[in-house]
């Protein structure tokens, strides 16, 4: 009786395990960012406030876990001894980052692969614009370039340019913010949807290092690289302006939407309003 009753144990652990195996890993429960704030340039005092506010959102929202690298070494599909993580353990990356990180090619194919193919999700936070000027493919996924910011941090004069648009329909539609706003080249508005502005009929224009003669001065937009979803805010450079409500509600749409949880949002070009 008892050899009957073990083999009938067995073969019930054995089918067990088969149908595990045959259903292949468990989906994880929630998903996952990398959030980077590696610096080759400029540092950012406000880095460390932007890597745990990502944290934050995520976990007091439940949406997803945040794993904070000071290092590329996860962006790569090699796969990594021990516990270190690679591409395939997350649903989007975070940038806060300056200068030419060291990706070497497989990184930086992967990276776009990652993106462009697998539809994942990027998020670049103001100084992301200021990362990889020598890898001109970086730029056509961000979007655009650093170039220069012509009133320091200042109180910006904002518009929202799609006040209904999930990630920014929260903000009034004409506000003031206390940050640096970047000036961007390699930048066009048809390949994006820009969600906020600068107000140009309230800008000091004859600053020196303005150079966008067509007085168009985006913050924050959205765009479709591939497969992949994409969204940047010029807003970060204060410590001040990662703990703004308003803009950590921006944050949680933006990474929301890159992660692909709830419904999908508008992404397709929109006129600048003329008033500007």
């Amino acid at each position: 009786m008892r050899r009957c009753t073990f083999f009938v144990a067995l073969i019930a652990v054995f089918a067990l395990a088969t149908v595990s195996f045959a259903q292949g890993p468990r989906p994880r429960s929630k998903k996952r960012v990398m959030a980077v704030g590696m610096t080759v340039g400029f540092y950012h005092d406000s880095t460390t406030e932007a890597l745990m506010t990502v944290e934050k959102l995520g976990r007091e929202s439940g949406l997803w876990d945040t794993y904070i690298y000071t290092d590329i070494e996860a962006i790569t599909k090699i796969k990594q001894k021990g516990n270190k993580k690679n591409l395939d353990d997350f649903d989007a990356i975070f940038f806060m980052t300056t200068g030419e990180l060291p990706l070497n090619d497989e990184q930086k194919a992967s990276f776009l692969a990652f993106i462009r193919d697998e539809g994942k999700g990027f998020v670049g936070a103001h100084c992301a614009t200021d990362t990889f000027y020598q890898w001109p493919e970086y730029g056509e996924m961000l979007g655009g370039y650093f170039d220069h910011h012509p009133w320091n941090t200042f109180d910006a004069p904002i518009v929202v340019e799609d006040p209904t648009h999930p990630m920014v329909r929260h903000f009034p539609k004409e506000f003031t913010l206390k940050d640096e706003i970047y000036q961007f080249k390699n930048y066009n508005r048809d390949t994006m949807r820009v969600l906020m502005a600068l107000d140009a009929s309230k800008l000091d224009l004859s600053k020196p290092n303005v150079k966008r003669a067509d007085r168009d001065f985006a913050v924050s937009w959205v765009k479709r690289f591939g497969e992949g979803r994409v969204f940047y805010s010029t807003l970060g450079h204060t410590i001040e302006s990662w703990r703004d409500p308003r803009v950590q509600k921006m944050w949680l749409e933006g990474i929301r939407w890159a992660l692909k949880i709830g419904p999908d949002v508008p992404t397709g070009p929109i006129a600048k309003p003329s008033s500007e």
